[in-house]
C-alpha cells in the first residue's frame, strides 16, 4: 500500500467530512476513495471515521492522525521538490498517443525557448487517463482534449488545431478545393478510443450528425496504421 497517497486520501476527506465532495476535489470516484480509506483503517488498526447516511465524523483516532497525516504529506511533498531541484528539473507531460509528431515538436521547442533549463519527459496517455494522471500526481502537467471533466484542476492555455479530412486515393472528393461534413455521407470515420477520449468522442458525433454528416460506420483507433489498414 502507497501510504503516503493514502493519507492524502485520508486528509481530504477529513477536510470535507463527505466522501462525495472529497471525491470531487481529488479527481476520483467516490466508491474508489471510501475502499482506499478502509483499506487504510485495516492497515492501521483503527475507525478513522464514523459513517451514517447522514454525515461524517472524525473519531479520536482519526483527529489524532490528522496532524500528523498533513505533516507527513507536507514533509514527502517538499522532499520531491528538493530533490527536482538537486536533478536539475524534470517536468513529466502526458500528450494524447496519436498527437501529430510535427505538432508536439513545435510544442517542445516553443516551451524550450523560454524554459532552457527544464527538461521535459513526455508520456503518451488519452486524456481521461491523463486527468487520473495528474490528480494523483504521476505527471505534472497534460494536453488534453476538451471538453473533459477535471475537477480540482487548472486549465492553461488553448491549443488551437484546425482539422483535416483523409481521403481514399480516387475519392470524388479529393478534386474538391473545400469539403464539408455533409459531403462525406456514406463514408466510414475514424476516432481516437471512447474510453481514452469521451467528451471528444460525444461532441465530434454530434457535430457531425448537425452538419448533415451520419457515418456508416466508426472505427476507434490512432494513427495512421489503421487508417491505411
Amino acid at each position: 500500500m502507497d501510504l503516503v497517497r493514502h493519507l492524502r486520501y485520508f486528509t481530504v476527506v477529513a477536510e470535507e467530512l463527505h466522501f462525495g465532495n472529497a471525491a470531487i476535489r481529488l479527481g476520483m470516484a467516490q466508491p474508489p476513495l471510501s475502499q482506499r480509506i478502509k483499506r487504510l483503517e485495516e492497515e492501521l488498526g483503527v475507525r478513522l471515521f464514523d459513517r451514517s447516511a447522514r454525515q461524517v465524523r472524525l473519531t479520536e483516532a482519526g483527529r489524532l492522525l490528522l496532524a500528523e497525516a498533513r505533516e507527513i504529506v507536507t514533509r514527502v511533498d517538499r522532499l520531491h521538490e528538493l530533490a527536482k531541484q538537486g536533478e536539475g528539473a524534470v517536468l513529466k507531460v502526458g500528450v494524447p498517443p496519436d498527437l501529430a509528431p510535427a505538432v508536439l515538436a513545435a510544442l517542445i521547442a516553443g516551451f524550450r525557448e523560454t524554459n532552457p533549463g527544464v527538461r521535459l519527459a513526455p508520456a503518451e496517455i488519452w486524456t481521461a487517463d491523463q486527468v487520473t494522471a495528474l490528480t494523483e500526481g504521476a505527471i505534472d502537467v497534460g494536453l488534453v482534449r476538451h471538453p473533459v471533466a477535471a475537477p480540482g484542476l487548472r486549465f492553461g492555455q488553448v491549443l488551437v488545431q484546425v482539422q483535416g479530412v483523409l481521403l481514399a486515393a480516387g475519392d470524388p472528393l479529393t478534386g474538391v478545393g473545400e469539403v464539408h461534413l455533409a459531403d462525406l455521407a456514406g463514408r466510414e470515420l475514424l476516432m481516437p478510443p471512447k474510453e481514452g477520449e469521451p467528451g471528444l468522442h460525444a461532441e465530434m458525433l454530434s457535430e457531425c450528425r448537425r452538419h448533415g454528416y451520419v457515418p456508416v460506420q466508426v472505427h476507434q483507433g490512432a494513427g495512421l496504421g489503421l487508417v491505411l489498414a
